[in-house]
């Protein structure tokens, strides 16, 4: 309550103080909830239904974990005996004083930045609001309903399921969803999710739990002003090149009073240079769109990471009236052009992100939400996950579209690492209903989110959605679904999902943002012909894993930019035992099964056959999750490679996924706590601006110079052959020409050619890209799969040492080292370099970054290779 008071207090004095200006006052402090009246008695015994303290922004869960009402929703099987949770209807109370002088503004408004999601709203008693869309802004105009003294705000949250679920089960049929509950509280086939603009994610999904989560997840104010509110700030960027930069400072003025005002518009470039321009004005009742052009000489422009400075311009409006200044606001936002070229070509047609004129090889992963509950994602951790991805020399993060739009702070985050950003609407895969109700509830979704979003360089296209025109045309259910429904209902489902993402969304990125590219769904032909085709548009391939194909078939597809593919894997055993017990640690234990999501707790199965295929049988809990790791590494490594050797034939590598919603098995490479799985140090090297890539298939071996850099270099071929026993059997060199933005051809050879007799279990060849001196790629290949090879006992050493700078971790290999692992057990450091494999001899100096003694480092360390991890020896 102290809190609150002491908030007021700032409001009032800021309220007397600049009584012309616009003043928010912050409503997140002092609420309070409870079990709405009218729960089943099964529910009514486990909630509390007087009031309890609540944190907003936050959600009903992480209330109750506060109070210690229940555990942990991430340990071991909880997840199963929380779902009554979303099955609650749930009240949300705020009492707040208010007094005679802060009601003589002209306007107060109530804003709510989220409201997850059927959300009816009352002050002191009067119905203000039904909220029914958890990604809308909705802002309320409260000042004939606020009075002197205590108010007081209550917000009802009514349970999605037991609001539409009685509706659903009376229609004809439900429209395909994506995974069903595995725990009763929805039949089979009749998902509620299509039906109401939620995260799906919180439905469940096949990496993360079941949490519908419900509360005020975004935060809540009172914003008052008199006659002048300046609702929107935005920067059009009509032409941006070297030599100059045509913006458009665009401000949106709603004034209750018509009259001349001044707009000012000062910018500031990042070498601290600016500029300033000024307009009069006369304001007419109502809205008022001003604009204010301005011209920047050779403009220091955004550049996405590995191409340039991600340069960022300050901009700063005001309006005044009579010499006071009224209303102002700051933007800051990078210059720059982008465009997704579609040029055709002798593959088909291409998908190719070019900024400020340059084509940029889109290198990066899948972002799926940072956890189940969004309220309690900080910017820190938002931003520490954007580092992962940036210093793994990504370029590019698909927001993908069953989650929820980022805060500001990611955005602002991505924009000054230079990361560029696929946004898609959030639709993640269901079939939606055609009704206008809901194709107007989402336009209105999409004008929020475009406008709250357009200035950040970093996005650089807007998706419709994730696979709903490939799932609608290809996928068995949606194909069962076909026949069951007839034909002219079909047609409509068909027209409406058109009308939503080939008009309603695309309409409004161009109304809105007309400098970025939309893109009707993902993957697609922007409806255009067929979808998740190779040699048109993006493309999903999950022949390997989802279809339990071999690895090595990633080489059987050459799209033109693939957007999703994945294998699995487990996080690190110190993220395991953060929601498992020692008598947990087994693939087929219930708890982890519980947090294996795919195929309900089968993935673990699809894993061990992936890993018996490649390496063998893992000797242990610990080596299986090991052997996963690597699986996951090698084979994207394979995928990842083979896209970047045939560009620029393919513009795009987006593998499923970055990160985690919660600890658990999935296809993520940085986990829930971001630590770092094998496949993010392998990403690291296989997305470096330069690499080499040997691919070998059928006996024969194709070697490519990959280049990202804007400039030819001449580099020179190195290959020598080893025995892994250590003993140099050839070395040999020759010169590469390597070309700008593209892939270079740098060799080819057959296994005789690379052998000369020697034994393939028994060889290893490296080939490095040598350039002035230095080795600026490296790359080894090996004649088969781990399991057919006689991998030696490498013999490691590690040196731990104090370099002055920091500790330095010294790895050496006497024989050949395959999948080197370094554990730091549960101390949270972060390792320069993991995950990779030593020649016979070789050393390697890691850097260690964190705040740990020597000591105690020493005493966590263990380092494995994959002969470790095997329960026999390999042939």
């Amino acid at each position: 309550m102290r809190r609150a008071s002491l908030a007021v207090v700032a409001w009032l004095v800021a309220s007397a103080a600049t009584a012309a200006t616009p003043v928010e006052r912050d409503l997140s402090a002092g609420w309070r909830f409870h079990l709405a009246p009218g729960a089943v008695p099964a529910i009514a015994q486990k909630a509390p239904t007087d009031w309890q303290p609540a944190i907003v922004p936050g959600a009903v869960q992480t209330d109750l974990l506060a109070l210690g009402r229940i555990g942990d929703p991430f340990w071991r099987d909880n997840e199963a005996g929380l779902q009554w949770i979303g099955l609650a209807d749930w009240d949300y109370q705020l009492s707040f004083d208010v007094d005679v002088a802060a009601l003589k503004r002209g306007h107060v408004d109530l804003v709510f930045d989220g409201l997850d999601t059927f959300a009816e709203v009352s002050l002191n008693g009067k119905k203000l609001l039904a909220a029914d869309n958890m990604f809308r802004r909705w802002r309320l105009p409260v000042k004939e309903t606020l009075h002197p003294g205590s108010n007081t705000l209550l917000v009802h949250f009514q349970s999605p399921i037991a609001r539409l679920q009685p509706w659903l089960l009376k229609q004809p049929y439900a429209l395909p969803g994506e995974f069903d509950s595995s725990f009763g509280d929805e039949p089979k086939g009749k998902q509620t999710s299509n039906y109401v603009r939620k995260a799906n994610y919180h439905y469940g999904w096949d990496w993360g739990p079941r949490y519908l989560a419900a509360g005020i997840w975004r935060p809540v104010r009172l914003e008052s002003w008199d006659d002048l509110r300046l609702a929107d700030f935005h920067i059009a960027q009509a032409k941006v090149d070297e030599a100059n930069a045509h913006v458009e400072a665009q401000l949106d003025l709603r004034a209750d009073k018509a009259g001349p005002v001044k707009v000012a518009v000062e910018w500031t470039a990042p070498n601290g240079t600016h500029g300033v321009q000024e307009r009069d004005v006369a304001l007419t009742v109502g809205e008022n769109h001003v604009a204010v052009p301005i011209d920047i000489d050779h403009p220091q422009r955004w550049w996405p990471v590995g191409y340039g400075d991600p340069n960022l311009y300050r901009f700063h409006a005001s309006v005044s009236t009579g010499g006071a200044m009224v209303a102002d606001a700051d933007r800051e936002t990078g210059l720059r052009s982008v465009e997704l070229r579609r040029d055709k070509d002798q593959w088909g047609r291409g998908f190719a992100f070019v900024v400020n004129g340059v084509p940029i090889f889109a290198k990066g992963a899948n972002l799926i939400p940072f956890d189940s509950f969004p309220a309690r994602v900080t910017p820190a951790r938002m931003e520490a996950l954007l580092r992962s991805a940036r210093d793994a020399n990504m370029n590019m993060l698909r927001m993908w579209g069953g989650g929820t739009y980022q805060d500001d702070a990611f955005y602002a985050a991505a924009d000054r690492m230079g990361l560029m950003i696929w946004q898609d609407f959030m639709f993640g895969g269901a079939i939606t209903p055609y009704d206008p109700a809901f194709r107007e509830s989402s336009r209105v979704e999409a004008v929020e989110q475009v406008t709250r979003l357009r200035d950040h360089p970093s996005i650089v296209l807007w998706a419709g959605n994730n696979e709903v025109q490939t799932g609608w045309d290809s996928w068995p259910d949606r194909e069962d679904f076909r026949k069951f429904v007839n034909a002219d209902e079909v047609r409509r489902l068909d027209e409406g999902m058109r009308e939503l993402f080939g008009k309603t969304l695309r309409k409004v990125v161009g109304d809105l943002s007309p400098q970025t590219p939309y893109w009707a769904s993902s993957p697609s032909t922007d409806y255009d012909g067929e979808a998740n085709v190779e040699n048109d548009g993006d493309f999903h391939y999950w022949k390997v894993w989802s279809g339990s194909e071999p690895i090595s078939h990633y080489l059987d597809v050459t799209p033109r930019f693939q957007s999703e593919y994945g294998l699995q894997s487990f996080p690190v055993m110190a993220t395991i035992k953060a929601f498992a017990e020692a008598g947990d640690m087994a693939p087929e234990s219930k708890v982890m099964r519980a947090h294996q999501k795919f195929a309900n707790g089968d993935g673990n199965q699809r894993l061990l056959l992936y890993i018996r295929q490649e390496y063998g049988e893992p000797k242990d809990f610990p080596s299986f999750v090991y052997l996963s790791q690597v699986m996951q590494a090698e084979g994207i490594e394979l995928a990842a490679e083979h896209l970047r050797s045939a560009r620029p034939r393919s513009m795009g590598s987006l593998y499923w996924q970055l990160n985690d919603v919660w600890p658990g098995a999935s296809w993520a490479s940085v986990d829930y706590f971001n630590r770092w799985k094998a496949l993010q140090f392998h990403a690291k090297r296989f997305y470096a601006p330069v690499d080499i890539v040997p691919l070998r298939r059928d006996g024969k071996t194709d070697v490519f110079a990959v280049s990202d850099r804007t400039a030819d270099f001449e580099a020179t071929l190195r290959t020598r052959v080893y025995d892994m026993g250590g003993k140099l059997l050839r070395d040999e060199s020759q010169a590469v020409h390597a070309a700008a933005l593209t892939s270079t051809s740098a060799g080819h050879f057959d296994d005789p050619t690379l052998l000369k007799g020697a034994d393939p279990r028994h060889t290893v060849v490296a080939f490095d890209l040598v350039e002035k001196g230095q080795t600026v790629a490296h790359h080894l290949l090996y004649f088969g799969a781990a399991r057919t090879l006689a991998l030696p006992t490498p013999e490691l050493a590690t040196t731990l040492r104090d370099s002055g700078h920091g500790l330095v971790l010294t790895v050496t290999a006497k024989r050949l080292a395959r999948g080197v692992w370094i554990d730091t057990g549960d101390l949270d450091v972060r390792l320069s370099d993991n995950a990779f494999d030593l020649l016979p001899g070789e050393s390697v100096d890691i850097a260690i970054d964190g705040k740990v003694a020597l000591d105690t480092l020493r005493h966590a360390l263990s380092v494995r290779s994959l002969i470790d991890a095997l329960k026999e020896s390999q042939p």
